[in-house]
């Protein structure tokens, strides 16, 4: 079973934390999430991303972070899909989740006419050159935390803000700059099900936040 859970508008920092400490917390039985997420405007720096990557970044914040990969950007109309899984159950290590979550995002991508592809040099998906979808991640104790970016409608003009993902040069496009005006939602909801189809589980909707989440945005309000 894959929990899925939608948590809407969100700031960044509190569902990173709470993603940790799910992770911290998860036992062998803990059960595999999804969570379906957007941000307010963020710039954030992988473990290993050199801050020279990020160009201008003016008034948005900029948080270094626990996964790998360089510098990202989100912002409202991408769609970020947290996967929390715990990898030893489904027989896969860090390249096949890499794999597996680039060919969900192909699938869900060839569902609304658009033709995308991985590239053996870089982590993500890409149209024509241009990037559409990241992948960051991090595994502890044998359990994934973060996931992906897919572009759906969000404002491309902050990705010339930075190097995207450490490539001096590299585009970023979107569904909506390609035609398609398929709502974030719509997508996400494909995508979760492309997501259960390849690890051969069923999906569970959950109309509350995640408990870990709960206690996080909790802590924010009592300060």
């Amino acid at each position: 079973m894959l929990r899925c859970y939608r948590l809407g508008l969100q700031p960044y920092v509190p569902v990173w934390r709470a993603m940790q400490l799910q992770l911290r917390e998860r036992g062998a039985a803990g059960p595999d999430a999804l969570w379906r997420v957007q941000h307010p405007p963020v710039f954030t720096l992988g473990r290993n991303a050199r801050p020279q990557h990020l160009l201008a970044p003016a008034a948005i914040p900029v948080i270094r972070v626990d996964r790998g990969g360089q510098v990202t950007f989100h912002g409202p109309g991408q769609l970020v899909l947290y996967v929390l899984l715990d990898l030893r159950r489904h027989r896969l290590g860090v390249r096949g989740l890499v794999e597996l979550l680039q060919g969900a995002v192909i699938d869900t991508l060839a569902g609304f006419g658009i033709l995308a592809e991985a590239r053996p040099d870089a982590p993500g998906v890409y149209v024509d050159g241009a990037k559409i979808a990241a992948l960051g991640l991090r595994v502890r104790n044998g359990c994934s935390m973060h996931g992906l970016a897919l572009n759906v409608r969000p404002r491309l003009a902050e990705f010339g803000r930075m190097d995207v993902c450490g490539y001096p040069g590299l585009a970023s496009t979107s569904m909506f700059a390609l035609g398609q005006r398929s709502d974030p939602d719509q997508v996400a909801a494909l995508l979760e099900q492309r997501l259960a189809e390849r690890l051969r589980c069923l999906l569970e909707p959950v109309h509350t936040l995640p408990e870990p989440l709960v206690r996080m945005l909790a802590r924010g309000s009592q300060r």
